[in-house]
């Protein structure tokens, strides 16, 4: 059986280049599956449940609340958006690494209900190349780019809560540490398992007045 995977929750400013470096993990190791969320939204042209997202009812997304049947959720625009649990710990148990991008303070509640669960956070290296890319994407006005700068600046208080902070400057480095730091993670958990496991052992022992 394989081991348990691990979950991983990505967050970063906008213009940090999360969705370059998650797509160029997904091409270069086979070990990552990307969480799919679940939406109150409708399904835009070429989407499809279950690939882009788990499309709900407002009734069917309330229901998996009350059931506690997702990690974390929020509501965005007039529709909710979250991650369902089952296909998450169906993937976990397969032994796949699940990737999930979310914002702070969704990734602050997995944390909380998932304690092992690791926070990366990506940055570009400056504060000035952040700008560069937003203007550099030409797909925003100034005033959404200085809105999402501003936003930046909010978030950047967050950091502080992540376990690791990923500079995303040259993209093949920055994919190649973010499946070290994760590997890496899961010699660290079979670690602490093994060690737990040889010192329960050890001391039950006593308990036999031996």
């Amino acid at each position: 059986m394989a081991d348990r995977g691990i979950l991983v929750v990505v967050s970063g400013f906008s213009g940090a280049g999360k969705g370059t470096l998650m797509k160029r993990l997904m091409e270069k190791y086979d070990n990552y599956a990307l969480s799919v969320s679940a939406t109150t939204r409708d399904p835009r042209p070429g989407e499809e449940h279950g690939r882009e997202y788990f499309f709900h009812t407002k009734k069917e997304f309330e229901e998996l609340i009350l059931e506690d049947a997702l990690i974390e959720y929020a509501q965005y625009v007039d529709n909710y958006y979250g991650t369902p649990k089952a296909y998450v710990e169906k993937q976990l148990n397969m032994g796949k690494d699940v990737i999930l991008e979310i914002e702070i303070q969704g990734a602050l509640k997995v944390k909380k209900k998932m304690p092992n669960t690791l926070l990366l956070f990506v940055t570009p290296p400056n504060a000035e190349e952040l700008k560069h890319r937003l203007v550099n994407r030409g797909t925003e006005s100034m005033d959404v780019i200085e809105s999402r700068l501003s936003r930046a600046s909010e978030e950047a208080k967050g950091m502080s809560e992540y376990d690791y902070i990923l500079i995303n400057d040259v993209i093949e480095e920055c994919v190649d540490n973010m499946h070290s730091i994760i590997q890496s993670q899961h010699d660290a958990v079979k670690n602490r398992q093994e060690f737990i496991k040889e010192i329960t052992e050890e001391i039950a022992v006593f308990k036999k007045g031996e």
